[in-house]
């Protein structure tokens, strides 16, 4: 679980590669995060649970009030890492492969630890310091070459010594410094997993589980030149401190083990090949994490009716259970019967609260029907689920439509502009927020907010 931080000069022939403020089970593609953003998958469901696992963690923490996000990242590996300050991400490999909720627990007090401790701003101190030191080893080098040029081979020499040698004293310190942050994430983890009466347990077999996988790799390896303790080493260390909590032996409550695995089912389904969902969950296994995603599999490979029967027997059992109905409804909706979807999913939003992205969905739902008399409540849906829910493209996608259908061109043209703006589409922004000035007064909020995207400059990676 890591953020790979490269740092190049032209003049020096050392790449510095920390890896920063996670377990170090998979690094994370610094390079695909620099050209399009990490893939992000939202899931009301998934977001829910996430959230409801860290909320008692952030509180001990002292983190309650920091409106920290959860971010599920569509990779299928075992990968979590904090990289902003503000949102711990989560593979969603790593909910799938996470048998209990303890364990996935685990690995969100380690991240939590790293928010804590200030890892990542004190990560930047370092890379700094560093970079000043390597510029002045560099400089020194410089001139003993350039001297040895007039002659003195000896001196060249020394030069090239002079820039390779601080270089390396550097690059073992950054590593060393990393070692500790990880260490110190792990101890933290652990105190809040005591402090809000949650056994350690969890995060112990997490890293256990690694270690015998990451062996191999380390074997031979210089421990020095590691970003993260050695596997063996840090499992050692955190079993010796973990076992000593009095609750170590504490379970998951049967309730939430449930709710973790009809997640689990439902990332599988979706993520996964149907080959492999039948055979995580095969018609021989009758539970209803089983039974949810054969249903979800069996819709979105093409047997709608097959489909729709199941997720009613799954409604059966829990007829109070929001994702159900959004299942059915999306079901519906993406098999083009818009329609027939918006009852399900009206279900769906009182459900769950008026979920923002369950009223997107409805709201996508009522513009699909092409029936004008839906336009007004799919403006009012969709625009009370934006500001909720700010950041989510689909929903002023849907919202431009409804307007579009209106004839309320002005407003169709921002909300394209505003979902172009968070596709990440800084050009067809602009230009859908400066027709939007166009039609609005100038000085209205529209006009304003069209303004903004306009003078926008694309966020830094």
């Amino acid at each position: 679980m890591s953020l790979q931080i490269a740092l190049r000069k032209k003049a020096s022939a050392l790449t510095v590669l920390v890896t920063a403020t996670a377990i170090a089970l998979t690094p994370f593609s610094a390079a695909r995060a620099q050209a399009k953003g990490p893939p992000v998958l939202r899931d009301t469901e998934t977001e829910q649970l996430l959230r409801e696992y860290t909320r008692p963690i952030l509180r001990v923490a002292g983190l309650e009030k920091q409106n920290i996000q959860m971010v599920i990242i569509n990779d299928g590996s075992f990968n979590a890492f904090v990289a902003d300050g503000r949102r711990i991400f989560v593979n969603w490999g790593a909910i799938l492969q996470s048998e209990t909720p303890n364990q996935i627990i685990g690995v969100l007090a380690h991240e939590t630890g790293h928010l804590a401790g200030g890892h990542l701003s004190k990560l930047r101190e370092q890379l700094a310091a560093a970079q000043t030191q390597m510029i002045i080893a560099m400089l020194l080098g410089a001139g003993a070459i350039a001297a040895g040029s007039a002659g003195n081979n000896g001196l060249t020499n020394a030069g090239a010594a002079a820039i390779a040698a601080p270089q390396e004293v550097i690059r073992r310190s950054l590593l060393s410094y990393q070692r500790q942050q990880e260490e110190n994430a792990d101890r933290a983890g652990v105190k809040f997993l005591a402090a809000t009466q949650q056994s350690p347990k969890g995060m112990y077999e997490t890293f256990k589980r690694f270690t015998s996988e990451s062996l191999f790799a380390a074997r031979g390896a210089d421990p020095y030149l590691q970003s993260h303790p050695m596997p063996a080493e840090r499992v050692a260390a955190l079993q010796e401190f973990a076992s000593s909590s009095p609750y170590w032996n504490k379970k998951d409550d049967p309730a939430l083990q449930l709710r973790h695995d009809m997640v689990r089912a439902k990332i599988s389904a979706f993520m996964e090949r149907p080959e492999t969902v039948y055979r995580r969950y095969p018609q021989t296994n009758d539970s209803l994490p089983a039974r949810y995603a054969r249903a979800i599999s069996t819709y979105l490979h093409g047997d709608l009716r097959s489909a729709l029967a199941q997720i009613d027997a799954l409604i059966q059992v829990q007829p109070n259970n929001p994702y159900f109905y959004e299942v059915r409804g999306q079901a519906l909706l993406e098999s083009g019967k818009a329609a027939e979807a918006i009852a399900p999913l009206r279900k769906a939003a009182a459900l769950s609260n008026n979920a923002p992205l369950i009223e997107m969905l409805l709201g996508q739902a009522l513009v699909g029907t092409d029936n004008k008399a839906y336009t007004d409540e799919a403006v009012r849906i969709l625009r009370a689920a934006v500001a909720r829910e700010p950041e989510a493209a689909l929903g002023y996608t849907q919202l431009a439509m409804a307007y579009g259908r209106k004839g309320d061109y002005a407003e169709a043209d921002l909300a394209s502009a505003q979902a172009a703006f968070l596709r990440g589409d800084n050009k067809t922004a602009r230009e859908l927020a400066t027709r939007a000035k166009t039609r609005f007064a100038v000085g209205t909020p529209g006009w304003v907010k069209a303004d903004d995207i306009v003078a926008a400059k694309p966020p830094r990676n």
